[in-house]
C-alpha cells in the first residue's frame, strides 16, 4: 500500500471524520500489541489521510488504558510523519472559553500509570521534548481554525491528568496556581511518542468546559462535554480540511530527526529481537 504521511487521531466526540472517503481500513501487527481502533485510510479533497479513534469506536478505552504506543507505532508503520490530535479540555483561564480551540505549545505530564516510551529491553533513548509540539504544523494548525471564523488561541500549557475522574477543585486551583492553561487526559504519552518516533505532532484542544475552579459556571459532566463537541464538529472538520490544504508533504524540520542526538546504547549490545522490533523507529541510525 501507498505510505499515508498525514494522521489524524480523533479523541471524545470525535470517532470518525464525515468528509473523508474511505478508501481502506488496516488493522497493523506492533511490538505493543492493539491500536486503539483500526486505521481508517481516506482521502479528504484529493489529499490520502490516516485516521485513528483514539478511544475506539464506540468510546470504550479510558485515557489510562489507551495503547498509546500501538497507536503511534502502527501510524509510523504506515508512514505517517504529521500527526494531528484534536481532543476535549478543560480550560483553566478565563479567557479561554468553551467552545474556542487552542493550540498549546507546552505539556505539563501530570500522569503517572502509563508506558512513556517505546525505548526499553535494552536500548535506550534520552529525547528532547524542550518544546514538545512541532512549531511549524502548529502554526498551520492555528491559520487552519482562524479561516473557519472559531476563536482560537496560539499558544499555552496543557497539563495532562491520570483520570478517567474530573478534577478535584483543590487540584484544579492548583493548577492554575502554577500557570497551566488547558487541562487534558490524553497529550502524554501521545506527544512524547510521536518525538520518539520523528513525526511533527500538534493538538487541536476543544475547550468544552471550565474544569471545576469557575464558581459561576457549572463543574465540568459528561454532558457538558459532548454538547461543546458536537456544537464544534463542523469547525473541527472545517480546521482539518483548510490544515490538509496547507500541509506539506514532506515536512523538514527537527522532528524529523529527533532520534539522531538521541540513541546512548551501544549497538553491540542491543539484542536482536529489540533492533528488529524498532526497527522503523531507528533503522536511520542503527542497523
Amino acid at each position: 500500500m501507498e505510505k499515508v504521511t498525514i494522521g489524524i487521531i480523533g479523541g471524545s466526540g470525535l470517532y470518525g471524520m464525515k468528509d473523508l472517503k474511505k478508501i481502506d481500513e488496516l488493522d497493523v501487527d506492533t511490538p505493543f500489541g492493539k491500536t486503539s481502533s483500526p486505521i481508517v485510510i481516506g482521502e479528504m479533497d484529493g489529499t490520502k489521510v490516516a485516521f485513528l479513534a483514539r478511544h475506539g469506536i464506540g468510546h470504550f478505552i479510558n485515557p489510562t488504558e489507551v495503547n498509546y504506543r500501538a497507536n503511534i507505532y502502527a501510524l509510523k508503520k504506515i508512514g505517517v510523519s504529521q500527526l494531528v490530535s484534536i481532543s476535549a479540555c478543560g480550560s483553566l483561564r478565563e479567557d479561554y472559553k468553551p467552545g474556542d480551540i487552542v493550540i498549546p505549545d507546552q505539556i505539563f505530564d501530570f500522569t503517572k500509570d502509563r508506558a512513556r516510551s517505546f525505548f526499553s529491553n535494552g536500548l535506550v533513548a534520552h529525547i528532547g521534548v524542550a518544546n514538545p509540539f512541532c512549531a511549524d504544523l502548529s502554526q498551520k494548525a492555528v491559520d487552519a481554525v482562524s479561516k473557519t471564523g472559531a476563536t482560537v488561541h496560539a499558544g499555552g500549557t496543557l497539563i495532562t491528568i491520570e483520570g478517567p475522574r474530573f478534577s478535584t477543585k483543590a487540584e484544579s486551583n492548583t493548577f492554575r496556581a502554577w500557570g497551566m492553561s488547558i487541562i487534558g487526559m490524553t497529550a502524554s504519552p501521545e506527544a512524547f511518542l510521536a518525538r520518539e518516533a520523528e513525526m511533527c505532532y500538534c493538538t487541536m484542544a476543544h475547550v468544552t468546559d471550565y474544569d471545576v475552579w469557575h464558581t459561576s459556571n457549572e463543574p465540568v459532566t459528561v454532558e457538558m462535554v459532548i454538547r461543546t463537541l458536537t456544537n464544534n464538529t463542523v469547525i473541527a472538520q472545517q480546521s482539518v480540511r483548510n490544515l490538509l490544504a496547507g500541509i506539506v508533504q514532506q515536512p523538514s524540520c527537527s522532528c524529523q530527526s529527533a532520534l539522531a542526538d538521541a540513541l546512548i546504547t551501544n549497538p553491540s549490545v542491543i539484542s536482536a529481537q529489540t533492533k528488529q522490533d524498532l526497527s522503523i523507529l531507528i533503522e536511520k541510525y542503527i542497523h
